[in-house]
């Protein structure tokens, strides 16, 4: 054991060394986390290897640690956020161009790198799932453009995942993006080059807008019009002086904005800030929400929330952010720390399934040419050989067109026992409305990391302008679909478990995301369950912010969500939390242990009032009453036929006697 860990240790020792190395940075920070793979802040923060370290898999570490460390030696987000096209598809094709780039430099250059990537790059792939794709339909196009650029500008056969994917685009890619492909290449080692000519592949693709071309000219104009202005204000200036300026001002923006920014900080901040204002403008009628797949809501929701960059945010599944061999040993151990109630949960969620089993009125047809044959009717066959076979057939029941979305807090302050009775709750109560032929979707909601993200660190590089909004990178994390089968997503419901997932929450736009996902669904009945601890809270955000602005987003998106526009039904239940003041129909519990009564009961209520609802107006329906009476009044007579008619044969039995 005491081997396997010098080992360990050993390596990441080296793979420190190595991406410091690359990064060309001596003193580079360089931590481990169980969900690393990112930059920021100026520390590069890696993947935990595994104790077993096999080759395969130092090799996918050395391949994350290497892109991580072309990132920060090749990548300005200055420049990047600048070129930043303004549609969303455009944004992701850019975002992947470049990463693309900045990998390719390190693989062209170094074989030993080059391999390291392949590694992960296959590794990343098999995640996403690309080695079962065989529908063009599913593979996504940013991907596969990444992976055709990485192919063009290193030279090198791509892994067999990513050559899946490549296949199904390289053909479209080549007849309508020919050129800027050629010229790629060439300008590689330029990224304002590199930004030019995939703006140029976005334009025959047919996804560039106007305004990021405009924005880099204007950029381009501004930079070339402050060197003129800087000339012309210090004439007297020597040429010494001037260069040891210019280098104090290289070092600052390679700080990424640590201290006082320089003039040209000033002047690029100011630039980014008429870029915003150009976006705004031309985008005000949308908030500034994460990627939705399906639906937008904008055309009905107005709001002043903002935020300063989405470009970072993430809607995930939960096999794409943890192994399966992982994902089965988290939710082994969520079974063993719930064993004890499990029991309780599970009896609340059967008294759940009679009660909504009793709601729905089911009702035969008779008399019918096909169907399940009336055993009762078999008497007629008998008597008379010749009669045919009667069936019936049940009604459907509008019950079964329903679709119930829980929305779980993902937020550091459910660490330990709240999340596990969450994950339990959720698990059980999915199983049990499927059974009743309801849809169930799970979703989890947090943020990718502690008190800012990516977007503070494009915040601090661009100058740190006022009131930029939202300041972290959102993480909307999908555990199961509601088409998906329980029995294929049971596991997913243990990366709640996982060390370092949960992190701060955003509700607001998580509640937008889960609506929206909603209204993309064809059910008739509608139904949204948030499970929370607490108000929104995000350090980065509300330090830089006037008022808060993370609370006030989510009134307004409860209200919209409550409204008469909106036909999803909204439950919230609030952990040691008071979400009354904010949502109509909540409750709130004490302790965690008292979370699957509460959502036993808060849904068995609201199917409750449906089917109460349902029978109001059926009963006040002038087209039933009249029917009932009419109705009554047949069988009444059919009765006093009978009894006249026995009446007569007894009386005929009388006199015969």
């Amino acid at each position: 054991m005491s081997k396997t860990i010098d080992r360990t240790d050993v390596f990441k020792s080296a793979l420190s060394a190595a991406t410091r190395a690359i990064a060309g940075q001596v003193e580079l920070a360089v931590e481990f986390s169980v969900d690393g793979g990112r930059v920021q802040d100026g520390q590069v923060t890696l993947t935990t290897p595994p104790k077993d370290l096999t080759p395969a898999a130092a090799a996918r570490a050395r391949g994350q640690a290497d892109a991580l460390a072309m990132r920060v030696a090749h990548h300005d987000a200055r420049k990047h956020q600048r070129a930043m096209p303004q549609r969303e598809d455009a944004r992701r094709l850019f975002e992947a161009a470049e990463r693309a780039r900045v990998e390719s430099i390190g693989a062209a250059a170094m074989d030993g790198v080059a391999e390291n990537l392949d590694a992960a790059l296959q590794q990343r792939c098999e995640r996403a799932g690309y080695t079962r794709v065989t529908d063009k339909s599913r593979a996504p196009m940013d991907d596969a453009l990444e992976f055709v650029l990485r192919e063009v500008l290193t030279g090198r056969k791509l892994p067999p995942a990513a050559e899946q994917v490549a296949a199904m685009w390289r053909g479209e890619l080549a007849d309508k993006a020919a050129a800027p492909l050629a010229r790629a290449q060439a300008s590689m080692h330029d990224q304002t080059a590199f930004s030019s000519v995939m703006r140029q592949l976005l334009r025959d693709l047919g996804m560039a807008d106007d305004s990021a071309n405009k924005t880099d000219e204007d950029d381009t104009e501004g930079e070339k019009d402050e060197e003129a202005d800087a000339k012309t204000e210090a004439p007297d200036e020597g040429e010494g002086e001037g260069e040891g300026e210019g280098e104090s001002q290289e070092q600052d923006s390679s700080e990424g904005g640590e201290g006082e920014p320089g003039d040209d900080i000033e002047a690029s901040s100011s630039l980014d800030a008429d870029t915003e204002m150009e976006a705004s403008e031309a985008d005000e009628d949308e908030p500034a929400t994460p990627i939705r797949p399906n639906y937008r809501d904008s055309d009905s929701f107005k709001s002043e929330y903002k935020a300063f960059t989405t470009i970072h945010d993430e809607v995930a599944t939960a096999e794409t952010l943890c192994d399966p061999e992982e994902l089965t040993r988290l939710r082994a151990y969520l079974d063993a720390q719930l064993q004890g109630l499990q029991g309780a949960v599970s009896r609340l969620a059967n008294r759940l399934q009679r009660r909504l089993m009793a709601q729905q009125n089911r009702s035969w047809m008779f008399d019918l040419e096909e169907g399940v044959l009336d055993t009762a009717r078999l008497t007629r066959v008998i008597v008379d050989p010749t009669a045919p076979l009667s069936f019936k057939m049940e009604d459907e029941s509008k019950f079964r067109d329903t679709v119930v979305t829980l929305l779980l807090d993902n937020s550091g302050s459910m660490r330990g026992r709240p999340i596990m009775v969450a994950a339990l709750c959720a698990d059980i109560l999915a199983r049990t409305l499927e059974r009743c032929g309801v849809k169930v979707e799970i979703l989890g909601f947090t943020t990718q990391a502690w008190k800012g993200g990516l977007s503070r660190e494009d915040w601090i590089k661009a100058g740190k302008p006022q009131t930029p909004g939202r300041l972290n990178d959102l993480r909307h994390i999908v555990y199961k679909s509601a088409d998906a089968p329980w029995r294929r997503v049971r596991r997913n419901l243990g990366l709640m478990m996982r060390e370092g997932l949960l992190k701060e929450n955003i509700d607001g736009e998580a509640l937008l995301w889960a609506h929206d996902r909603l209204m993309a669904r064809a059910e008739q009945r509608k139904i949204l369950m948030v499970i929370s601890d607490g108000a929104p809270v995000d350090d980065s955000t509300l330090s830089v912010n006037v008022g808060n602005p993370l609370e006030k987003h989510l009134r307004e998106v409860i209200a919209h969500i409550e409204g008469p526009l909106s036909p999803v039904e909204l439950i919230a239940i609030g952990i040691g939390h008071d979400v009354t003041r904010w949502y109509r129909r909540a409750v709130t519990i004490v302790d965690a242990e008292q979370l699957g009564g509460a959502m036993t009961d808060k849904l068995a209520e609201l199917f409750g009032e449906e089917e109460a609802k349902k029978a109001k107006a059926a009963a006040q329906s002038p087209e039933l009453r009249q029917r009932q009476a009419g109705r009554s009044a047949s069988v009444g007579a059919g009765r006093a036929v009978k009894k006249t008619t026995f009446g007569e044969v007894a009386k005929g039995r009388r006199s015969g006697a």
